[in-house]
């Protein structure tokens, strides 16, 4: 068998595997945490059960660095294929749902951030006249923090991810959490920026009036294809306008230390798929040739 088409199995299979154990796994409590260092623990939460996966697809390819191609060893094609099926099919059915939100038409929000590279803030005529200057202005000022963190493309990888936890329905709950703590995180900053929390409040009620009169489901601006929308169901524009009418929360400090631990994190993650990928390369074959040698028994 050809050595890519080998890796992409063995990937598939024992990635797949990896990747089980760690759904289960349930959320740490992010209740007492302040929301800008909340939305970065639930943006973790949502990719630790994938972390697995990354570092076998690491070591995998460092075993392929040193695999001759085609692959010699003797095994049994049949069985490696059907094993790594049911996560061939998950991972097709991810990547085919990634891809639609990709080509598709953006949803018709009243105000929403659209464009995963190149962010832009799109806002209905209809909602802009139906709004006083303060509350257009709070409700773009909430929609460029939108742009500055780039959510249109971290809520399709947040999607993308989720899907490729599907059916376990905790992973969704996960993505819902997170969700609705960036729409907080993005109402602290704009109000950080001197936005006053009730003309942002009442921006957010005239979108939920607007696209209630326009007929476009509220759930579905929770759920884009890379829109970031102002909008959410009632138990959540419910608790975010108490929010916006409360006084804004003091977490400044806690910014710089979240984004130094986010930072932290990511360079962990990077050295830890470096030694994943060495580690691959120096011992993948006293590892896999004993695995082939036993499926080829079997």
């Amino acid at each position: 068998m050809g050595r890519e088409i080998l890796l992409t199995l063995l990937v598939l299979l024992f990635g797949g595997l990896a990747m089980q154990p760690f759904m289960l796994l349930p959320g740490r409590d992010i209740a007492d945490l302040t929301t800008r260092t909340a939305e970065h623990r639930a943006w973790l939460q949502l990719w630790v059960p994938v972390l697995p996966m990354l570092f076998v697809c690491a070591g995998l390819c460092g075993w392929a660095l040193r695999e001759p191609d085609p692959v010699r060893a003797r095994f049994d094609h049949g069985m490696l294929i059907g094993a790594s099926l049911p996560f061939a099919l998950l991972a097709l059915r991810a990547a085919l749902r990634a891809g639609w939100a990709l080509v598709r038409e953006p949803l018709e929000c009243p105000v929403c951030t659209v464009g995963m590279l190149r962010p832009r803030i799109v806002v209905d005529p209809y909602l802009a006249r139906a709004l006083d200057e303060a509350q257009l202005r709070a409700a773009i000022e909430h929609e460029r923090a939108h742009a500055r963190h780039r959510d249109p493309l971290r809520i399709w990888l947040a999607q993308l991810v989720t899907d490729l936890q599907w059916p376990w329905p905790w992973a969704h709950r996960r993505f819902e959490v997170w969700l609705e703590l960036v729409e907080h995180a993005r109402d602290d900053e704009a109000r950080g920026r001197g936005v006053p929390g009730t003309d942002l409040a009442e921006a957010v009620l005239a979108t939920a009036r607007r696209a209630r009169l326009a007929r476009h489901p509220m759930r579905a601006a929770w759920r884009p294809g890379g829109e970031a929308a102002l909008l959410g169901d009632a138990r959540s524009l419910e608790l975010r306008v108490r929010r916006l009418l409360a006084p804004v929360p003091a977490d400044h400090a806690a910014r710089a230390d979240s984004s130094r631990s986010a930072q932290a994190a990511l360079a962990l993650v990077a050295v830890s798929l470096g030694l994943a990928l060495v580690l691959g390369a120096l011992f993948g074959n006293d590892l896999l040739h004993p695995f082939f040698h036993w499926t080829w028994s079997v």
